[in-house]
């Protein structure tokens, strides 16, 4: 699945004056500067737009919950501590935006114990579990995709979505969506869907005071995510005691 990666540097340097210029930029970039020490208070676009959702096919009246993203430039972590919060048995938001560096909470507002890990790769771990009115913190510090479960209850699911700068947004029950402060360039915006098998992927070039106006439809093939425990074995029944 398409999903943003880090680099192994923030620059790949070549021999000579390239790779010695590339080591002056680089700094800029990790700060939120632009390469040409332009900061992120310059002139910037907006993108907007509708996103249809399909169902194997069939159109959903409900379009909501579509996280759209750009990726290509580099932004420093608000400093917030976004919440995945754990109610009715369920996780809210099931998809959470954030961005690399970031920090997310992980309150239980259940009447009943949790137990929230992840397996992704990209960010293993296992906050054990505890009881009700708890909450429990972990950090992001690379961009990608971090798949989240509870180990007691299987059919709590969400992810989040760890991105290399803040311009995102999140499409509303008609599909609608805005994202404001874009620095001007050619980027990559994707279209996330936990139910799809991809992204959606799309260039697309933003000017200096102006809105780039989109509409786009993804394609959602199942309804849940299928996986096991934290131990890697299949949940008994429907869940622990």
């Amino acid at each position: 699945m398409d999903q943003p990666r880090p680099s192994s540097g923030p620059w790949r340097l070549r021999r000579g004056v390239f790779g010695r210029l590339a080591w002056l930029l680089a700094p800029a970039l990790l700060i939120g500067l632009s390469p040409l020490g332009l900061t992120l208070d310059a002139p910037t676009g907006a993108l907007r737009g509708g996103v249809k959702v399909r169902f194997k096919g069939v159109a959903k009246t409900d379009a909501s919950g579509v996280v759209l993203y750009l990726v290509g430039f580099q932004e420093g972590p608000p400093a917030t501590t976004p919440e995945l919060v754990q109610s009715q048995r369920a996780f809210f938001p099931a998809v959470l935006p954030i961005t690399a560096g970031q920090s997310v909470a992980f309150p239980n507002r259940d009447n009943l114990f949790h137990n929230v890990f992840s397996p992704s790769p990209l960010r293993p771990f296992d906050l054990g579990q505890y009881k009700p009115g708890e909450s429990k913190t972990k950090q992001f510090p690379t961009p990608g995709v971090v798949d989240v479960y509870c180990n007691i209850h299987p059919q709590m699911a969400a992810t989040v979505l760890v991105l290399p700068n803040r311009r995102w947004a999140i499409s509303n029950k008609a599909g609608a969506f805005e994202m404001d402060g874009v620095p001007p360039g050619t980027w990559t915006l994707f279209a996330y869907s936990r139910f799809a098998d991809k992204p959606l992927r799309q260039s697309v070039t933003i000017a200096a005071g102006q809105t780039l106006e989109l509409d786009l439809a993804i394609d959602e093939l199942r309804a849940d995510v299928p996986h096991l425990n934290k131990y890697g074995q299949p949940y008994r029944g429907e869940g622990y005691k």
